[in-house]
């Protein structure tokens, strides 16, 4: 079964649930233009992500998705009460959730599972979710080890399921070669940065306008939890921070994490691009102009048919 058809869209592609980004407002335009929209929970309460449903479904009347990031100490409880809300979509990201398929089949709802490997793919498969997404560790936010263009053919070949393929991908050149790897289907976050109806402040949107193919920085792999972003004064910060617990026997970790306390939010809300954590993809270097969702993805989809004309 195809991605399209398993979900009802007109377009294979699925806006990426960027924590403290991805709200009602983006989500419902992405699914309006035919792909499906996503609103992220990221360490939000149940209630907020219960009212950002219910203003997407006051936006659109198509099919959207909520994207729950089970670090998040909030997480159960946001499975719980999304699952109650009936929402037609349910993507798990960073961390693998037990039970929570057979959940979502109880209710009609599809489940995806953001994937880093080929194993946490089979395992996904077993427990019963619909799709998987394979994510590079191109992409901006929480990433893996292993790149793109060799976790998607190896999972494609792993799984039965459809598997949808995420990281590094912003046009339809990208969607297209996803495609050839095994791909049914696309998702895409850094690109929707630059959306009209992306919610960030316009410094960070700017930033991503602005920046080359290098830009980007991981940080946080000494805490087991590493982050793509753009470069800037912060994440000089978090690596120095790294760089002099890492000779330790047993390195502070929650000191490098107390770099980050409240950065997310000092980049999208007041738009401090030197202290904020400015997530993007590595693909942020082709995303060069501020469009709608709907131009996005028309661009995105028209490209991709002439490719493979």
């Amino acid at each position: 079964m195809s991605i399209c058809h398993l979900l009802n869209l007109r377009h294979p592609i699925i806006q990426g649930g960027m924590a403290g980004i991805s709200d009602a407002g983006l989500a419902a335009a992405v699914s309006e233009a035919g792909g499906l929209g996503t609103i992220a929970a990221g360490n939000f309460t149940p209630d907020i992500v219960v009212a950002q449903v219910r203003k997407a479904r006051k936006l659109t009347d198509k099919p959207f998705a909520v994207n729950i990031m089970m670090l998040s100490p909030y997480a159960e409880d946001v499975i719980s009460a999304v699952i109650d809300e009936r929402v037609p979509v349910i993507i798990s990201g960073a961390g693998a959730p037990s039970g929570l398929a057979s959940r979502c089949k109880e209710k009609g709802i599809k489940y995806l599972a953001v994937v880093p490997s080929v194993a946490i793919a089979r395992r996904m498969e077993k427990s019963g979710a619909d799709a998987v997404i394979a994510e590079g560790m191109e992409a901006g936010g929480h990433i893996g080890k292993i790149t793109t263009m060799c976790l998607v053919p190896q999972v494609a070949d792993a799984v039965s399921v459809p598997v949808v393929a995420a990281g590094g991908i912003a046009d339809g050149r990208g969607m297209a070669a996803a495609f050839m790897l095994g791909a049914q289907g696309v998702q895409i976050g850094t690109r929707f940065l630059a959306a009209k109806e992306c919610p960030i402040h316009q410094n960070y949107k700017d930033k991503v306008l602005k920046a080359k193919d290098i830009d980007t920085e991981v940080t946080g792999s000494i805490t087991g939890h590493p982050v793509r972003a753009l470069r800037n004064k912060l994440t000089a910060l978090f690596l120095a921070a790294e760089k002099e617990e890492l000779g330790k026997d047993e390195p502070d970790v929650k000191r490098v994490e107390a770099v980050g306390a409240g950065a997310l939010r000092k980049a999208v809300v007041d738009g401090d691009t030197e202290y904020g954590t400015l997530m993007a993809g590595q693909i942020a270097g082709l995303v060069r102009i501020e469009q709608t969702c709907e131009e996005i993805i028309k661009e995105i989809a028209g490209q991709y048919s002439e490719l493979l004309k």
